[in-house]
């Protein structure tokens, strides 16, 4: 008599969970993690225009190893947590210490209550940041896949660091520079803990044909973007930050000239 080798408690039993982590998604978290620590080495010894290209370097990482990890199927927990907690210290710390190493130090000449501002504008920020991934990570579940709640923290810190290597590079400079810096990183830390919609792009298909003239904007947004990166990228991430408020804005608006539904009848034609 033989036996069936699915009925045997063997068989039933749940092979050894496999430990370690897998390397490439992780390879680019870690590069995130880098990128987020050498912008603060690089802002603490006065060089903001590396420290700007480094938070950006971090943002296309970031972006790589989500995708490389579904692409491969090695999503895990650990690599959720630990891109997380390297978020928080590149699209976090690292924004607000370029913040406040460049401005504070200046705008203390103009009085302490100034750098009490300054310190506490960019303190906001990584508060704010903080909050956001926290929030992301406990509604990622059932949230929608098209839209984030609040401006993204990598669209937070392009934004911040992008403006202090901006006012960097054009060698601005004042009491009214420092606290337009300062401004933007409350507007920044705002829109991050905000509800306003953001498009996620990652219902994006690469597989989808797409028109010819489209891919003739790849090569030109490169052009354009490196003809003045500073200025370009602020002000493209300046237009996304915008692009939420602009979008529920505009929600309210359509509900607004909605006609009423009649009480107790169908719906308005």
């Amino acid at each position: 008599m033989t036996t069936d080798p699915a009925a045997s408690p063997d068989a039933a039993r749940p092979g050894p969970r496999r430990r370690g982590i897998y390397l490439l998604p992780n390879l680019f978290t870690t590069a995130v993690l880098f990128s987020g620590f050498y912008a603060i080495v690089a802002a603490t010894d006065g060089n903001f225009d590396r420290a700007g290209i480094a938070i950006f370097v971090a943002m296309v990482c970031d972006g790589l190893d989500g995708r490389i990890a579904r692409w491969t199927n090695t999503q895990s927990e650990f690599g959720k947590e630990y891109d997380s907690l390297s978020d928080m210290v590149a699209f976090g710390l690292a924004p607000a210490v370029v913040a406040y190493q460049w401005g504070v130090a200046r705008i203390a000449e103009y009085g302490s209550v100034w750098g009490r501002v300054g310190w506490l504008a960019t303190f906001f920020y990584a508060a704010c940041a903080a909050f956001r991934l926290a929030r992301f990570n406990a509604r990622s579940g059932g949230a929608d896949k098209r839209y984030f709640e609040g401006l993204p923290s990598p669209s937070g810190a392009a934004l911040l660091a992008g403006f202090v290597w901006m006012l960097n590079d054009l060698q601005r400079e004042g009491l009214r520079a420092l606290i337009l810096a300062f401004a933007v990183a409350l507007v920044a830390g705002g829109l991050m803990v905000s509800r306003f919609p953001y498009l996620s792009g990652k219902d994006f298909n690469l597989n989808r044909r797409i028109p010819f003239a489209f891919l003739l904007l790849v090569p030109l947004g490169f052009v354009v973007v490196g003809s003045s990166p500073p200025e370009m990228l602020f002000g493209l991430f300046a237009l996304y930050a915008a692009s939420g408020p602009a979008v529920w804005l505009w929600r309210r608006v359509l509900r607004l000239r909605r006609p009423p539904r009649p009480a107790g009848g169908p719906p308005a034609a």
